[in-house]
């Protein structure tokens, strides 16, 4: 599973959905989609079309990952969650598949997914890539549009070392007659994306390019202006007739209470002001970090952690140095330990404490903190998942 263990789940390799999918019947090719990729903003952009969507009246399927606290999050039907009864049926029925397949968490879940939408016969699946694109298991949906989010540095180990490379990756969901939208124009990537609509034959746009209103959503961190305007590109481009100008309004302020997002700017309380957000990498930190500066409070504490393979260095040098940190391993095997962590914060002079788990860490920073003071939780999607977890049993 490479929420838990990395890279060694990772199968590149479209043989065992396709097997999979065989087996089920072929419930990919039983509904109609939308594929969306990209480095950060996917998860966000997928749960915004569906919200949409689903204010129109349709019957939305969602498949995203990671999740969070439950296993059902990635895989949804107008924001309920999929039956623990459909999951545990499921793998009963192909158990022998999967003994013979021998697929990875994700193939198999890609699998479980499709299933459950073409038996619910939903109106619209709105499609989120794993880490790539070209050989994720995902893709193996012909879709009604292709949508690219951005291209940033994450997951440089399997997808590639530059920009153009990675975005490489991500192109492989430009499919033939399929129409694609991209996010975010730059210079390294344009060309990457334009030579392959060109090559299959895919009407390419760029969202920076297209004259659309201003939206705004319920998901309120800054970052989120780039994809809302992804998503009025796509949907501008899907163009399908049950969407109104009304529907695309109520359905971007409306994202949280339909489709149950979480972790994105999320504010859990006031007084003091507690925030988590799952981004990670540098491009989304970045964002993260901006934001928080422009709040307002005495003094700021961050709880802190990242699992391996990362480029903390990198991530920890945007680290604004008049926080107070609380550190410690999110309770994954991919953990980054916290003393090799602690080791890069003394290098930067930062003011830190270490802690067991990020319960300790959190508490400690919630003693710790005046009303009029600012908590922020990140750094790892996994920091978030823990904590958001210790918040829902308290």
């Amino acid at each position: 599973m490479y929420q838990r263990v990395g890279p060694v789940a990772m199968k590149k390799d479209l043989g065992n959905t396709l097997a999979l999918c065989k087996h089920l019947g072929n419930p990919e090719s039983q509904f109609k989609s939308v594929h969306i990729a990209g480095t950060n903003g996917k998860g966000s952009v997928a749960h915004m079309i569906a919200s949409v969507c689903q204010e129109a009246g349709l019957k939305v399927g969602l498949y995203t990952s990671p999740h969070l606290v439950d296993f059902r999050e990635r895989i949804k039907i107008n924001g309920a969650m999929i039956p623990e009864s459909f999951v545990i049926d499921f793998t009963e029925k192909i158990r022998s598949t999967i003994t013979d397949i021998q697929p990875s968490f994700f193939e198999l879940t890609v699998a479980m997914a499709f299933d459950y939408f073409a038996q619910q016969q939903v109106d619209l699946a709105i499609i989120e890539t794993g880490l790539g694109g070209l050989l994720d298991s995902t893709n193996v949906v012909s879709p009604l549009i292709s949508v690219i989010t951005n291209i940033g540095y994450d997951h440089t180990d399997m997808l590639g070392e530059t920009l153009g490379e990675i975005a490489g990756e991500k192109a492989g969901i430009i499919k033939a007659g399929v129409p694609s939208v991209v996010g975010k124009r730059h210079t390294e990537t344009d060309p990457v994306f334009m030579k392959k609509a060109a090559v299959v034959g895919s009407d390419l746009s760029f969202a920076e390019d297209l004259n659309l209103p201003n939206y705004t959503s319920d998901l309120t961190g800054s970052y989120q202006v780039e994809n809302v305007r992804t998503v009025a590109a796509a949907l501008n481009i899907l163009n399908h007739p049950q969407i109104t100008e009304h529907h695309i309004i109520d359905g971007l302020k409306h994202v949280v209470q339909n489709t149950g997002l979480a972790g994105r700017w999320q504010i859990i309380q006031h007084q003091p002001k507690v925030i988590c957000d799952t981004g990670h990498n540098k491009d989304g930190l970045t964002r993260i970090i901006e934001q928080l500066q422009s709040e307002d409070f005495r003094k700021l504490h961050i709880v802190f952690g990242q699992v391996g393979g990362k480029k903390t260095e990198e991530t920890i040098e945007l680290l604004p140095v008049e926080a107070e940190y609380y550190l410690s391993a999110p309770s994954v095997i991919r953990g980054l330990p916290v003393g090799q962590l602690a080791e890069l914060f003394k290098q930067e002079a930062l003011s830190y404490k270490t802690f067991d788990s990020v319960q300790e860490a959190y508490s400690a920073a919630l003693q710790n903190a005046e009303d009029t003071d600012l908590i922020f939780v990140g750094g790892s999607t996994f920091v978030v998942a823990d904590f958001l977890a210790f918040i829902q049993s308290k």
